[in-house]
């Protein structure tokens, strides 16, 4: 397994823990909110390069 097969799968099963311990809204914030603060946090070059990537060069 891949290391961003494992931190997908990572990611899976804590958004599921909070789907059950958290109200559905909640973990929908959560869930919604922490790729947009990692974007947040980039440098407008970065933005930039991010934007004009593909998916496919995303994984490299």
């Amino acid at each position: 397994m891949s290391k961003n097969a494992k931190i997908a799968a990572g990611g899976v099963a804590v958004g599921l823990l909070l789907l059950f311990w958290l109200p559905w809204w909640a973990s929908v914030l959560i869930i919604l909110g922490v790729p947009a603060a990692a974007y947040l946090t980039l440098d407008p070059s970065q933005r930039r390069r991010l934007r004009r990537a593909t998916r496919k060069e995303l994984g490299r």
